[in-house]
C-alpha cells in the first residue's frame, strides 16, 4: 500500500432506469502504467464531451491501457505521479528509460528537448493539472515554476515537463482534445 492509494479512488455517478442518481464505479484506477512510488499514469475516465453521453450507461469509461492524450473529441481524466530521478543515475540512461516509458503509452513522438529535461514533451491538448500532494516544478523551455499542493496549471499545448522534489508528487489531470 502506498501513500497515494487512498487518494486514487474513483467514484463515478450515473442514473438508474428510473432516473435516480447512482454510483456506477467506486474503486481504484481503471488501469495503470508505472508505480505510485516511482511514477506513472493512473487512469480515471475517458469520454466524449459533446453532450452525447448517456447517464444510464453504466459502462466503465476508464481506459484499459494508458495512452497519453485523449482521443479526438474526448476528455481524459487521470492521476499521474512524478518521482525524483534516482541519485547518480547517468543522464543518458534516464533519457532512454523516459523514451521507453513514453513509447509504452503511445507518446514517443511527443518528446521534444531531452537535453532540457528527460521528459520534455508537447501535446496538442488543453490540460488542467492540479498538484494534489508532494513538491514539484513545472519545467518550460526557458523557465521553471515551483508548485505546492492545490496549485493548478493550465497547460495550453506547450512544451513542458515535471520535476518532483524530495519524493513522489501526485497530480490530477484533465486533458481535453483540441476538437472539443
Amino acid at each position: 500500500m502506498t501513500a497515494f492509494d487512498q487518494a486514487m479512488r474513483r467514484v463515478i455517478t450515473g442514473e438508474d432506469a428510473s432516473g435516480k442518481s447512482i454510483v456506477i464505479v467506486d474503486g481504484p484506477p481503471s488501469c495503470e502504467i508505472g508505480d505510485p512510488n516511482l511514477g506513472g499514469l493512473f487512469e480515471i475516465w475517458h469520454e466524449a464531451v459533446n453532450g452525447a453521453f448517456d447517464k444510464r450507461d453504466t459502462a466503465d469509461r476508464g481506459e484499459t491501457k494508458p495512452i497519453l492524450s485523449p482521443a479526438a473529441g474526448k476528455v481524459k481524466v487521470r492521476w499521474f505521479v512524478i518521482a525524483p530521478a534516482p541519485e547518480g543515475a547517468p543522464p543518458e540512461m534516464i533519457k532512454q528509460v523516459v523514451r521507453e516509458r513514453f513509447a509504452d503509452f503511445g507518446a514517443a513522438h511527443e518528446l521534444t528537448d531531452q537535453n532540457r529535461h528527460p521528459a520534455m514533451h508537447k501535446t496538442e491538448t488543453l490540460d488542467i493539472i492540479c498538484l494534489i500532494s508532494g513538491d514539484a516544478s513545472l519545467v518550460l523551455d526557458n523557465e521553471e515554476r515551483r508548485l505546492r499542493p492545490g496549485n493548478i496549471v493550465i497547460q495550453r499545448g506547450t512544451s513542458h515537463a515535471w520535476t518532483a522534489h524530495g519524493g513522489p508528487a501526485l497530480f490530477l489531470a484533465v486533458l481535453i482534445d483540441r476538437s472539443c
